[in-house]
């Protein structure tokens, strides 16, 4: 599976030879559902709970008469109208921490890249070097490439201008290629991979 390499100005660098395993897959929605709710699962920080009615230290002694006090018969300060008392059906302990297969993690990633791949949204770059980190140039030369929302992928650390110049870019992220993941691919329109990119990933399922 062979791809045209373009420059950040848009001229051609060659070519690159994709792995059809990698990159060639048949789609599976079932297999990219379980990733995607997997990964926003795992997003979600753990509930504390609150102390409720029978969590806390208070006394349980009737603290006045039943009749002629002109209040009301309690017989609980643990009861959540007082200070002091527990809180009514507070907040419990819930931990979002599922499980899933590296296999499946694995697969679906390898199906998010090859449904770029299929849908003609994938692009390879030869780099994303930058002489400045300027918004308006790179701006433009996205522009060139027709590129307006993308997801830039480099290989084991990201060029620092081009992350310094697309900060102030709508819908434009760069990740190093050790957080290539399902849910930020498919969150773009368009999926950028430097060349690194593509040998790191390459690397990383046949390792």
């Amino acid at each position: 599976m062979k791809v045209q390499v373009k420059t950040l100005s848009a001229s051609d660098a060659g070519e690159l030879t994709l792995n059809p395993e990698i990159f060639d897959l048949d789609p599976r929605a079932d297999i990219l559902h379980r990733v995607v709710t997997w990964q926003l699962e795992k997003r979600r920080g753990t509930a504390r709970a609150a102390k409720e009615r029978s969590d806390v230290s208070r006394t349980g002694k009737k603290f006045g008469r039943q009749k002629g006090g002109g209040t009301a018969r309690h017989g609980n300060r643990a009861a959540p109208q007082f200070i002091g008392g527990g809180k009514a059906h507070g907040p419990r302990v819930r931990d979002f921490n599922p499980s899933l297969n590296k296999k499946v993690r694995a697969l679906g990633l390898k199906i998010a890249l090859s449904a770029k791949a299929r849908d003609g949204k994938l692009l390879v770059l030869d780099n994303l070097a930058l002489d400045a980190a300027k918004t308006k140039s790179l701006k433009d030369s996205l522009a060139k490439l027709g590129v307006s929302s993308g997801l830039f992928i480099d290989g084991s650390a990201v060029d620092v201008n081009f992350a310094l110049a697309s900060r102030n870019l709508h819908k434009v992220d760069v990740l190093p290629a050790v957080g290539a993941n399902v849910y930020d691919i498919l969150n773009h329109d368009h999926l950028v991979l430097t060349r690194a990119a593509v040998e790191s990933l390459e690397a990383r399922f046949n390792g």
